[in-house]
């Protein structure tokens, strides 16, 4: 049995991960801004109030947290709106590098001293940062704001590696939620890909990019 923290838990992708993590007997701790039925539903317990992208908000979270040794940190939370050339909003970019980028950045930096010798991060990231995938331009904070996540997973992995803790950049595929519009798979599927390439992977593949259906990535 694991003890695994899950940001954004609350909805989607996030809370099928808990239920999945839950359900094979891992101990789980649900973070999240506010919790839902469904969240409660799981009996698992859940840290409300937390925003990824504040700083005093992920350090009540570290306190809350003191003492607790993880095996797993999963940074889930994350957001997408779409800019094009013609719709540049500026501050939108902006809270998609709050959130995206330096949400799991600052979680993780926060609770490094929970995770022990041999524990897993895992950054929720998409094939949408990777620059040689890109074909179809726009969506510019989204693309910019995972680029940056994969290039902070590549330094977390090495700073982390001396404490024995493997750092990975998994892409969930497109998945069919309220993010998404309800396109792509379910979101069953996704998170058992994902927690079977979570098992699999270990110190070797800190810092590599790979698809929840086991296929390593381009940058």
């Amino acid at each position: 049995m694991s003890r695994v923290l899950v940001t954004g838990a609350n909805r989607g992708s996030g809370l099928e991960r808990c239920r999945q993590l839950a359900a094979r007997g891992d101990e789980v701790v649900a973070a999240c801004r506010k919790s839902t039925p469904e969240l409660d539903a799981l009996g698992v317990p859940v840290l409300q109030g937390v925003d990824v992208a504040d700083d005093d908000s992920v350090a009540r979270l570290a306190r809350e947290l003191e003492g607790t040794e993880l095996d797993l940190l999963v940074n889930n939370a994350g957001i997408l709106t779409r800019e094009g050339l013609d719709d540049l909003d500026l501050a939108r970019i902006r809270r998609q590098f709050e959130v995206n980028s330096l949400g799991p950045l600052r979680v993780t930096r926060a609770l490094e001293r929970n995770l022990g010798d041999g524990a897993k991060v895992a950054l929720i990231t998409s094939l949408m940062g990777s620059i040689s995938d890109n074909g179809s331009g726009g969506y510019y904070g989204y693309r910019m704001s995972k680029a940056a996540l994969n290039a902070a997973g590549v330094s977390l992995a090495k700073d982390l590696a001396r404490r024995g803790v493997t750092v990975l950049i998994l892409h969930p595929g497109m998945v069919a939620t309220e993010m998404t519009g309800g396109h792509g798979v379910s979101v069953e599927e996704s998170a058992t890909g994902l927690l079977e390439r979570i098992d699999a992977l270990g110190p070797e593949a800190s810092g590599t990019f790979w698809h929840a259906d086991g296929r390593e990535l381009p940058w």
